[in-house]
């Protein structure tokens, strides 16, 4: 091979090449697309303060609550049905009506005498009570005229405005918890047949409790034709056989004194130690007092 072709080839230029010149000038690179401009902090904070002045100037200006009126979320929660808290969510959900209009309005101020619809229920205004007496004896829950012992509201007199009942009967010899309230689905709820919850009695007998029946009772008994379901029954430690302890659902004292006339024992005392989880722990006998915002939720929720 010729060394000065062999130069030529790897020197030499190349005028049929596609490759570009170097010296031609490039196109313009297309600009990138860019964001919008942050806004500094003064310019935002006058943008919003501008903003809440124009929000404020198109609402309607507080009034003064009359001395009639009261929140419509305090109206909700005074009914019982749920707390304040909840209460605003409802509205603002538009299930609560006010005289026919749904309203959603928060701090929404209505008369007492208005129509007030939750979630398809009219409520009342009244605040539900509830109030646990540790009944003495020689006072019965009968409203009958004439009546030879003094009624059960006597000693809750003065607690409250609202016209509160007894939740179940009582005889005069009967002592022990009993709840007073305004609630009437509190009312329908414990005294149904049906309902769940448990009264702990602690019953005094005229003789000892044979072992035989105590366990007869366990086992449940048909008093009346209806059937009696026991949770439990016990002898109350350090005291004598006579002494029993009785758990049971039913709120109705007759069916305790029931229960041992059937085995042919006489009751002398009954005294009702427990309600629905309710005790008589720093309540003496003849005082009473009112239950505390879990106290009502469990009872709620039983």
């Amino acid at each position: 091979m010729n060394n000065k072709e062999g130069n030529n080839k790897r020197g030499g230029s190349r005028p049929n090449s596609s490759r570009s010149n170097s010296s031609k000038p490039k196109p313009p690179m297309a600009k990138r697309a860019q964001g919008p401009k942050k806004v500094k902090p003064a310019v935002k904070a006058a943008e919003e303060e501008k903003a809440e002045k124009i929000k404020k100037q198109n609402q309607a200006p507080k009034r003064q609550k009359a001395a009639d009126e009261i929140r419509l979320n305090k109206y909700i929660s005074n009914s019982g049905v749920c707390s304040r808290r909840d209460a605003d969510i409802y509205i603002q959900s538009g299930n609560v009506k006010v005289n026919g209009v749904p309203v959603t309005e928060m701090g929404y101020l209505v008369k007492l005498n208005d129509v007030v619809n939750f979630d398809g229920v009219t409520l009342t205004p009244e605040k539900k009570e509830y109030i646990l007496l540790n009944k003495p004896k020689n006072f019965t829950t009968a409203l009958d005229e004439g009546q030879e012992y003094r009624n059960v509201l006597e000693l809750v007199r003065g607690s409250t405005t609202a016209k509160i009942a007894p939740i179940g009967r009582m005889d005069k010899n009967t002592t022990g918890l009993l709840l007073f309230t305004n609630d009437t689905d509190m009312i329908r709820k414990f005294t149904l047949p049906s309902q769940k919850s448990s009264k702990i009695y602690q019953v005094s007998l005229d003789k000892n409790l044979k072992f035989e029946d105590l366990e007869k009772i366990s086992k449940g008994l048909v008093l009346d034709g209806h059937r009696v379901f026991v949770e439990e029954v016990s002898y109350i430690d350090n005291e004598p056989k006579s002494e029993v302890g009785l758990k049971l659902r039913s709120s109705n004292v007759k069916v305790v004194r029931a229960i041992f006339e059937n085995f042919e024992y006489d009751v002398l005392r009954i005294d009702r130690v427990s309600f629905a989880g309710l005790t008589k722990k720093n309540l003496p006998r003849g005082n009473w007092r009112f239950l505390t915002e879990q106290e009502i939720i469990n009872l709620k929720n039983v």
